[in-house]
């Protein structure tokens, strides 16, 4: 266990390093959201475009009859 006598403070390294890290992990983030935001719209843009041919076919056949 480290005790308060032997904590440092960080080096100028090793805190660009963190803020480094700290932005991929935020774009990490972002485009994980991202792909979930775009797999949402796909399927919405799938189940609408199967709803309007189920519209369009039950359409013509009540013209037909």
């Amino acid at each position: 266990m480290i005790s308060d006598r032997e904590r440092r403070a960080p080096t100028a390294a090793e805190r660009e390093a963190r803020k480094i890290f700290r932005q991929a992990e935020a774009k990490e983030t972002l485009s994980d959201y991202a792909k979930a935001q775009k797999a949402l719209h796909d399927n919405r843009e799938r189940l609408k475009a199967e709803r309007l041919a189920r519209e369009t076919e039950t359409a013509n056949r009540t013209k037909a009859c």
